[in-house]
């Protein structure tokens, strides 16, 4: 069975999504028997290389709210992602272009090494005090990931490389229906928004395995917290649960 999972680095829904995921795979009977395949979704496409700010003034800026609000918002979702084992800082993070880190994650795909990549570019953004929108950065995750230093460096340089890809996924995406991200995919049958408790997933997973006959992929879960299309990311209220 194959698991496809549109994503962004710059979602934190993404990163605890692939968290909760990963939890309803491991009590799946047939996990080993699961490809899960990443792809490209940019929550702000139109956004220049090198154009970056900090998450809490664009937080500010894209809500309306002052730094304090937007602080209390980076902090409700720091929470649901310590909720799930995952580090996560709310200060000093950067906001940028992912285009360059989708190019490189297709060609960790070509190199067998995407999930290693996935996960390394998900903790530097959240948890680590590491860009992944300096180049500079984006070669060293391509290494510790075990791709070859020089040919991370090429694909930087050319912006060409692995384009197609990146556009091929969002295009995909776009004809699924997907307006936001996490999406999930299960063997094109069934399809689960935003970062959903991890025994959804694993209902779902149960469900696609049976391979019941649809004509149409389902929706499968209640509404989750989710980034959506214009790059604005829900964010749970203090007392709700995501």
């Amino acid at each position: 069975m194959r698991v496809e999972i549109w994503s962004d680095i710059a979602c934190p829904w993404c990163y605890i999504g692939k968290a909760r995921f990963e939890k309803g795979l491991a009590e799946f009977a047939h996990r080993d028997e699961v490809e899960v395949v990443h792809r490209s979704f940019e929550l702000d496409p139109g956004r220049a290389k090198g154009d970056t700010a900090q998450v809490i003034d664009m937080l500010a800026q894209k809500y309306g709210r002052t730094r304090e609000e937007a602080q209390g918002m980076e902090a409700n979702v720091a929470a649901n992602a310590r909720g799930e084992g995952l580090g996560y800082r709310g200060e000093g993070r950067d906001h940028g272009s992912t285009f360059d880190i989708h190019r490189l994650l297709h060609l960790a795909k070509a190199r067998g090494r995407q999930d290693e990549l996935l996960n390394l570019a998900y903790r530097a953004n959240f948890a680590e005090e590491r860009s992944v929108f300096d180049d500079a950065v984006l070669v060293e995750l391509g290494v510790e990931a075990g791709l070859d230093r020089d040919e991370v460096r090429a694909v930087l340089a050319d912006p060409s490389a692995y384009a197609d890809d990146v556009r091929a996924d969002e295009r995909e995406a776009a004809e699924l229906g997907a307006n936001g991200v996490p999406f999930f995919v299960l063997d094109r049958r069934y399809g689960i928004s935003g970062g959903q408790p991890s025994e959804v997933f694993l209902k779902a997973l149960e469900q696609a395995w049976k391979d019941r006959p649809v004509t149409a992929l389902t929706a499968l879960g209640e509404d989750a917290a989710a980034c959506d299309v214009d790059g604005s990311c829900e964010v749970p209220q203090p007392g709700v649960p995501a």
